[in-house]
């Protein structure tokens, strides 16, 4: 039988009168605010690391992790009182709100990954019952099966915060902020948000960034590590190219 531990209140800590240090495990603003911190690549939007700017990202990390402790007890609670026997409807909204969970949790302040693999738990347990009502339906197994591997393939790429921020919809990461921010990641987080995008976009990423490096380079920027990311993002336009030859 499934455990599901969860205390009845949360603490949150009282954010006044604080100086504020870099946190352990980020949440997104606090991420993207070190991501610009004394970053040429972001030409005038970069920022300053200071007590009063991790405040703000920490304080908007803090609201939304709030707000998604108390959407996950909610979801939990439904899934508890989940039956082997219940309506299709109610499956299928609890299934879709724990993939939405566990895609918000990627992004989320703090270690989820006790969270996560609760989610997992439950999801293992929902996609059975869903297989069972579908047990007769050879067409229906099947499309049960690619929906388990873009799950799978789906969680891989939230493994990269840097993926998890891209993809949510509600990120920081503002459009006119996506090319500095790839050039600025690393070769891992790098290697599986270029990815998520197609040719087209990353031909178009490409022409940004390459204006903006020689931009940079002209006006006397170290550039060197930008432009091994750009190199990256080549790579991988080529792959595409290949896959449709």
């Amino acid at each position: 039988m499934l455990r599901l531990e969860f205390s009845e209140t949360t603490t949150f800590i009282d954010m006044e009168d604080m100086t504020f240090i870099p946190s352990e495990n980020p949440g997104a603003f606090e991420r993207h605010l070190i991501r610009k911190s004394d970053n040429p690549l972001f030409e005038d939007r970069n920022t300053s690391l200071s007590s009063d700017t991790l405040r703000e990202a920490q304080e908007k990390d803090h609201e939304i992790l709030k707000q998604f402790m108390l959407d996950f007890k909610d979801t939990m609670l439904k899934a508890v009182e989940f039956k082997p026997n219940e309506d299709s409807e109610v499956i299928l909204e609890i299934k879709d709100s724990l993939d939405k969970l566990y895609a918000r949790s990627s992004t989320i302040a703090d270690d989820q990954t006790r969270i996560q693999e609760s989610i997992k738990k439950f999801l293992k347990i929902i996609m059975q019952a869903v297989r069972k009502g579908a047990s007769d339906d050879a067409h229906a197994l099947q499309d049960l099966d690619q929906e388990d591997a873009a799950r799978e393939a789906n969680f891989s790429f939230l493994a990269s915060t840097l993926a998890a921020d891209i993809l949510d919809a509600d990120s920081p990461i503002e459009d006119v902020d996506l090319v500095p921010t790839l050039l600025s990641a690393g070769k891992d987080d790098l290697a599986l948000a270029t990815q998520l995008f197609d040719k087209e976009q990353i031909v178009y990423v490409l022409t940004e960034a390459e204006s903006l490096l020689n931009k940079l380079e002209s006006k006397g920027h170290d550039v060197k590590f930008a432009a091994e990311n750009f190199v990256f993002i080549e790579g991988y336009k080529h792959y595409l190219e290949q896959l449709v030859e």
